[in-house]
């Protein structure tokens, strides 16, 4: 893995910062703090730079760049604390779907699944609740467990059964028995190192790494000009020690996501579980520097003034949008047993 940062990348970084500067925040303290799914106001800074063909191969019109820009993509929507209208959409492609679907359902994996998906004559009938991207999509992608394992299933807004919930965040997607046919599997779920799921996982590790950056930052800007007890805040160590232990853990969150973007895109047969060490480290690392961040700056982290509340909010909801970090570390660690089983099993009866 080459350390050094590509000179592309650092520009689409730039462009990427210089476009979300100018798409307006939500300021307010209720509601949801950002407008999300594929519609969203970042929508339009994405389209200008044609961020869908970031990472489509050359041989299909797209640009090459890999998974890595996607991350970088997700990276940059969380640091400015806007809505992820790049993930639904990126998801789909990796699966051959048209774009413009939301997601949902993804937050219980990979244990199992809030909507149940019984099997019918033709198809499965779906029953359970689930978080969503976008309640306005015309189309949803459900996560869902069949008897197939883990797949993604379409459902359209119209379809019995289905309603949708705007007035809590995450929004929600609600399915009594809502039929869906075989033909409308959308791909399979699996834990493929290289596959849809462990992509998705990369980018969403993404965009908590930069929720993460951006409410780091906020508060280390904050405590550069507010003064206490004839100092800067920045100054005292019970406030710049913590600040700097944030920042290695930040840095080392970027490290591994980086490394796990770069495996997919260069040593597929070496992934094993990168992505979902990279989700559960950057959903932790949210949490954590986000909890610091509003504590260095007191009260005004809970007014419009900083707009931290922003970050919190968003770690909130995003750092078990794609499964709970314990649930991942535990899949993590039943893996790294079962290949040190394999390994000394090879060792006492070889070849």
């Amino acid at each position: 893995m080459n350390l050094h940062p590509d000179p592309l990348l650092t520009e689409v970084r730039k462009a990427l910062r210089k476009g979300l500067a100018g798409v307006e925040p939500r300021k307010g303290l209720h509601g949801a703090p950002v407008t999300d799914g594929s519609s969203g106001p970042t929508r339009p800074v994405l389209d200008a730079l044609d961020a869908s063909a970031f990472e489509r191969p050359v041989s299909a019109g797209g640009l090459g760049l890999g998974l890595t820009a996607g991350v970088l993509v997700g990276e940059e929507l969380g640091r400015a604390a806007r809505g992820n209208s790049y993930r639904a959409d990126a998801l789909a492609a990796d699966l051959g779907h048209p774009a413009g679907a939301a997601l949902a359902g993804f937050e219980t994996l990979p244990a199992g699944g809030r909507v149940a998906a019984v099997p019918v004559a033709g198809g499965w009938e779906l029953t359970g609740t689930a978080t969503v991207d976008d309640v306005t999509a015309d189309r949803f992608l459900v996560a869902a467990r069949t008897g197939d394992g883990s797949v993604l299933l379409t459902v359209g807004r119209g379809a019995p059964g289905l309603s949708v919930e705007d007035a809590c965040w995450p929004p929600a997607v609600r399915f009594d028995r809502t039929p869906v046919s075989v033909g409308e599997v959308a791909g399979p779920l699996d834990d493929a190192p290289a596959g849809p799921l462990s992509r998705a996982r990369l980018r969403q590790a993404g965009y908590l790494l930069g929720i993460a950056a951006g409410a780091h930052r906020t508060a280390v800007e904050y405590a550069g000009f507010r003064r206490q007890f004839g100092t800067r805040l920045r100054d005292l160590p019970a406030v710049s020690f913590p600040l700097a232990r944030a920042l290695v853990e930040v840095r080392a969150t970027r490290a591994a996501v980086y490394r796990g973007a770069w495996l997919v895109d260069s040593e597929p047969g070496a992934v094993g579980t990168a992505p979902a060490v990279a989700l559960a480290m950057a959903a932790e690392t949210a949490r954590d520097v986000v909890r610091l961040s509003m504590q260095t700056c007191g009260v005004r982290a809970m007014t419009p003034e900083l707009g931290l509340h922003r970050y919190h909010r968003l770690a909130a909801a995003e750092s078990a949008r794609y499964g709970d970090p314990a649930a991942l570390w535990r899949a993590v660690g039943a893996d790294r047993v079962r290949e040190a089983r394999r390994s000394r099993a090879a060792a006492v009866f070889p070849g």
